[in-house]
């Protein structure tokens, strides 16, 4: 089969990991990996993963099926950074839906679930690389068993909002144990946490010894 990867912003965190993915899927599948919708050509299963634009029907119509990797236990956990407010919620098994992409953002059916499982001392590096493990494992499964029965979404359903780098502000009257979750989800270079004092922004960066 053609599968096509697409990921809409080249510096998302999972782009370091696709020429990974592009190795397992290519043992018997053909593999193209693009970085805009207006790159795709029709092919079989699109793998829209960590993409921020919406994709429309136009688009879906060029594949039999386009399968979103989303982070949550859907319906519950919708929407945007779901790993980053579930840690802050203090969980460290935290479940990879893969979904049927529709034109409702994570609405469409499932067709696997796995888990991350993290012990609560990984930093932002370590969480995303189990995060693609469990994502490349679904991927692949769909795509060596398709087509694949999906099930319909039942339940309440919740959503995130987007992270925001206010979201990485430290209280400087709060512990460093009370506020770990929150530097262990921080991107060191892109989104560091930080704190003011004094009229001055500051920076920290955390990293294992």
């Amino acid at each position: 089969m053609e599968i096509w990867i697409l990921t809409d912003n080249p510096n998302s965190w999972i782009v370091k990991y696709i020429p990974l993915l592009n190795s397992r899927l290519s043992k018997k599948h053909v593999v193209k990996h693009v970085f805009s919708l207006s790159e795709l050509e029709a092919g079989d299963i699109l793998c829209a993963l960590s993409c921020e634009t919406i994709i429309r029907e136009k688009h879906l119509n060029l594949f039999k099926s386009t399968i979103v990797a989303h982070p949550s236990p859907l319906p519950k956990g919708k929407g945007w950074s779901p790993v980053a407010w579930q840690i802050l919620e203090g969980k460290n098994r935290i479940p990879v839906t893969l979904i049927e992409a529709a034109d409702k953002v994570d609405s469409g059916v499932i067709y696997y679930q796995d888990f991350m499982h993290l012990n609560g001392s990984e930093l932002n590096d370590e969480i995303k690389l189990e995060q693609f493990r469990v994502t490349a494992d679904l991927v692949e499964k769909y795509c060596d068993n398709y087509p694949v029965k999906g099930e319909i979404q039942s339940g309440e359903e919740s959503f995130y909002r987007k992270f925001t780098k206010e979201d990485n502000r430290l209280n400087i009257k709060e512990s460093i144990e009370d506020q770990f979750n929150l530097l262990r989800i921080a991107d060191n270079e892109r989104y560091p946490c930080w704190f003011e004092m004094n009229g001055q922004k500051f920076e920290i960066k955390i990293q294992k010894t």
